[in-house]
């Protein structure tokens, strides 16, 4: 009888510990998921700062003047939208709330803007640009996520209908 009861026992408690670990994964999961879509978005913030900052240098210095920058994202799709000469990232499925819905913010030059969903959130970042930029002769040129970062190749063309010409290249 006694052996038969410490089995009894052994079975229950072991249930109960794995019903609390289940809860606690159940709570925890979901804001884990939260801070890593906050550090992703973070990371490409960044990643756009470089980015600005390359097409910045290649700007000031002027025509002919070239730099080469890398571009990683973990999620989410890169664009360059030629004819607003803007470009922008978009994470359509985040968990986490970046700003307040509906508002555009501002970090430095880049615009930020939420958009919540039932579930999952729109995260979108933009920058805008005075100069003409030029991709390759497409009009938008869409990038997804991968694992090693993309390489693209910025130059100064010089002026064009008073405006100054960014080329954007991608290399390999």
């Amino acid at each position: 009888m006694k052996k038969g009861q410490i089995w009894i026992e052994t079975v229950i408690y072991t249930l109960i510990g794995l019903v609390l670990i289940g809860l606690v994964l159940a709570f925890a999961t979901p804001k884990i998921n939260e801070f890593k879509d906050k550090a992703i978005i973070d990371q490409t913030i960044d990643s756009l700062k470089g980015l600005d900052s390359k097409i910045s240098e290649v700007i000031q210095e002027g025509p002919g003047n070239v730099r080469n920058v890398e571009f990683g994202m973990k999620r989410g799709d890169l664009y360059f939208d030629l004819t607003e000469d803007k470009i922008y990232y978009v994470i359509e499925d985040s968990r986490v709330l970046y700003s307040e819905p509906g508002i555009e913010t501002e970090i430095g030059r880049i615009k930020i803007l939420t958009e919540e969903g039932s579930i999952n959130n729109k995260i979108t970042l933009t920058l805008y640009y005075d100069s003409d930029l030029v991709f390759q002769e497409n009009a938008l040129k869409k990038f997804t996520a991968a694992p090693t970062p993309y390489r693209f190749s910025l130059s100064n063309k010089g002026f064009e209908n008073d405006r100054e010409v960014i080329q954007i290249e991608e290399f390999g």
